[in-house]
């Protein structure tokens, strides 16, 4: 059987206090062997400093790819260039390039967007602080004091977002798809999209993309919905259309078990669906639990059951 690869988001922790059940989460995830893991970056910063201290984490514990996001709204150019040569110097070389949303607080009518103007600029920045520096990296040689291997430095992989069923932004209905366009353009090696409930919207939208002349992977990303309170918040989020099976299905059902298994069954169903009509892998937004990611991916059989427990991974 092929391997299906597959992927999680995870989001830095709010305090110090919850460290360790991030850091045992990041265990039990790397354990089922994911192509990366990336890490969210707050609006404006205000998790960045927590970001780099994940990924840091994810580097020196896993063998798993960490990956970064960035934000650029509202930011210079020293101040984003500063900010990506601060990720690279910690060994992070994949990274999710988006525009951002604007600051919740900012006043109605001022300007919010900074030097960067879209995710494609940040592309192209990121591109250019590598190039900037030294064309290959030195490692120790073992047992040999003062010698160093010298190796080229591997180039950075930059994906970016897409939207299936549009970006709440957009001024018209093709725009999403001439916006990814200029990320891979940009230079974009791969776009990971915005959640979904059904996967004709994932499917048409990769066939949309592909007769644009989009040539990138396309991930798609899947978030279990356990509770109605959570589907309330995701919709208000992101404008997707209200997915009146799963809202019933949810509401109807009195226990909390119940409703994480709907949500399960529900996702599983989805990545199956998107595999079989040849996505490259899945994306799954892991909520910093990993319980329900996990059993997605197992009952969808892109791992094995048996590979997951609740015990020690």
């Amino acid at each position: 059987m092929t391997r299906v690869p597959f992927s999680f988001e995870l989001y830095p922790p709010r305090s110090s206090a919850t460290d360790d059940a991030l850091h045992e989460t990041i265990r039990y995830l790397a354990a089922a062997g994911p192509d990366f893991l990336s890490v969210t970056y707050g609006a404006g910063g205000s998790t960045g400093g927590r970001s780099l201290e994940v990924l840091r984490h994810i580097r020196a514990t896993t063998d798993v790819e960490p990956l970064a996001h960035l934000t650029c709204v509202g930011n210079t150019y020293i101040d984003a260039a500063r900010l990506i040569r601060e990720f690279l110097d910690a060994g992070i070389l994949s990274f999710l390039a988006l525009r951002g949303d604007p600051p919740a607080n900012r006043p109605e009518g001022e300007p919010f967007l900074g030097d960067l103007e879209s995710a494609a600029q940040l592309v192209q920045l990121i591109d250019r602080v590598q190039a900037e520096r030294a064309p290959y990296e030195e490692s120790p040689v073992p047992g040999v004091p003062g010698a160093v291997r010298v190796a080229p430095r591997r180039h950075v992989n930059i994906a970016v977002a897409a939207f299936p069923n549009g970006h709440p932004r957009s001024a018209y209905s093709s725009q999403h798809v001439e916006a990814l366009l200029a990320k891979q353009a940009a230079g974009a090696t791969f776009a990971i999209t915005q959640l979904f409930f059904h996967a004709d919207h994932y499917l048409a939208f990769v066939e949309r993309a592909r007769r644009a002349g989009v040539t990138i992977p396309i991930l798609p990303g899947i978030m279990p919905i356990t509770s109605p309170a959570r589907l309330a918040r995701v919709l208000e989020l992101t404008g997707e259309e209200l997915p009146g099976e799963l809202q019933i299905a949810l509401e109807i059902e009195p226990t909390a078990e119940g409703r994480r298994r709907i949500g399960v069954e529900w996702s599983a169903r989805l990545a199956r669906e998107v595999v079989d009509g040849g996505a490259p892998g899945v994306h799954l937004y892991a909520f910093n639990q990993h319980e329900t990611v996990l059993d997605v991916l197992a009952e969808a059989e892109i791992i094995p059951a048996l590979q997951y427990s609740k015990g020690t991974p």
